[in-house]
């Protein structure tokens, strides 16, 4: 993943660092982001490394399956004794269903394709009780 991207991965339009108050209204985190000239994807930076993209820029529909995944993911670790460990897990775990280095698995660096595979990964473990299985 290019953590400096100049090239949009949604539609090859050229990418812009700019001040993410042009796309929320208002300044948050790091107060920088990525954006597409082109189709307008966006993505935010790391608060302590501000021109370090967070992931791949994202289109709404990348956005909206963004959410649904950690919707389902969060559930999964949140509120549980050892939150950070049970999250950690999870992660290890995702990985392994994606086929995909850990180092990889995160909901910000995947294209929508992964992101609707993940999605589908985490619904039927849910629905199954597979995960929580294995964090008990």
């Amino acid at each position: 993943m290019n953590i400096y991207p100049k090239v949009c991965n949604i539609c090859g339009g050229k990418v812009e660092y700019i001040e993410n108050k042009l796309i929320y209204g208002k300044s948050y985190g790091s107060g920088y982001a990525y954006r597409c000239t082109s189709c307008g994807a966006y993505v935010g930076t790391h608060k302590p490394r501000p021109k370090e993209a967070l992931g791949l820029l994202a289109d709404k529909e990348m956005r909206d399956w963004k959410m649904k995944c950690h919707d389902i993911f969060d559930s999964l670790w949140k509120g549980r004794k050892r939150q950070s460990a049970k999250r950690n897990m999870c992660y290890v775990w995702l990985a392994k269903q994606l086929d995909i280095p850990l180092s990889e698995c995160h909901f910000g660096y995947f294209d929508l394709e992964t992101l609707k595979h993940a999605y589908e990964i985490l619904r039927l473990a849910k629905q199954k009780g597979a995960v929580l299985k294995e964090l008990q």
